[in-house]
């Protein structure tokens, strides 16, 4: 009998982080309370270093955007994730699955290549500071940000793509919170060798290539940073890197141990906690991370508060 004509699967289980309906309410409060901080913390963001001028520099650039992703971030995992929390029907329909997973693939890639545009931008600041208007010019900003949306928008159309020539006959219970690549390679009845090699390919090129630039960054200003002979010169460069390293350290960190590993050390519990924070915690600490370790953000806001007292008054 012909396979294909059992493969047209409707729709899909999610099969969430829990059956317990105790813990299920707790993690439904807990997750809506960090889906609301990213959302407002990162549109506050975005809205801060719209409205000062101050902040109108290569890097504020990078960093709207990465709260622009962070907001993409978390609407594309989370409210399906609360929804799936309090109703005990957990399913999604196959164009809803794969439309998650091509959104959360490219907004993945776009993130890895940001960050790397975002430690270049602190190389040329701290190693070439007097060249620095110059190199990190608007076109140059624009074009990085450009490549980072459209490599991410390339590599997520060819992975649902080849995931779409994939056939599931056997089960539509994906063992995850959401449409990942990797539980949806498990439920296919045919041979994923080469949608997984391309995903390799793809990921591996994408992650790698960000890594690199991230690294001969970090390099380049750690050398110049230790030949600098004042103190309080070291101190202002290290305070311009730390809240990007942190994000970086975090982000990566937690990317890498979920799949750079082989398929044969996979455990539930331990994808699904790395999962839920790189999907639903990393978008909430972005804005923290950045505005409370970084005193021109904290400046911009108590300016912008000043300046609506200054209208209230007025009035």
């Amino acid at each position: 009998m012909d396979r294909r004509n059992n493969t047209n699967v409707a729709d899909f289980v999610l099969v969430g982080l829990t059956d317990s309906q105790e813990l299920q309410l707790v993690l439904f409060t807990l997750f809506l309370m960090v889906y609301l901080i990213s959302v407002l913390g990162n549109a506050g963001m975005i809205l801060i270093i719209h409205l000062d001028f101050q902040l109108h520099t290569p890097m504020y650039f990078f960093l709207s955007n990465l709260s622009l992703l962070d907001i993409s971030y978390s609407n594309v995992i989370t409210p399906k994730t609360l929804e799936n929390l309090i109703i005990s029907t957990k399913s999604i329909s196959y164009m809803s699955c794969f439309t998650q997973m091509y959104f959360f693939v490219f907004l993945g890639a776009t993130e890895c290549l940001l960050l790397s545009s975002m430690a270049y931008d602190r190389y040329v600041a701290i190693c070439n500071p007097l060249y620095y208007p110059l190199v990190m010019s608007k076109r140059l900003c624009c074009c990085l940000v450009f490549g980072s949306y459209l490599t991410g928008l390339l590599n997520s159309t060819i992975n649902v793509l080849f995931m779409n020539r994939l056939h599931f006959c056997d089960s539509n219970v994906i063992h995850h919170f959401f449409c990942d690549t990797s539980p949806l390679l498990a439920l296919s009845c045919t041979d994923t060798h080469g949608t997984e090699l391309m995903i390799f390919i793809l990921a591996g090129s994408t992650l790698m290539a960000s890594l690199i630039t991230i690294s001969v960054s970090y390099l380049s200003i750690l050398s110049t940073v230790l030949k600098m002979a004042s103190t309080s010169g070291k101190q202002k460069a290290f305070s311009t890197c730390a809240s990007h390293l942190l994000g970086v350290t975090i982000f990566y960190g937690t990317m890498i141990f979920t799949y750079l590993k082989p398929r044969k050390s996979y455990s539930l519990g331990k994808d699904q906690v790395a999962s839920v924070f790189y999907t639903i915690v990393i978008p909430m600490l972005n804005p923290l991370i950045y505005s409370l370790r970084n005193k021109e953000v904290k400046n911009a806001v108590f300016r912008a508060m000043q300046k609506r007292e200054g209208t209230r008054q007025l009035k």
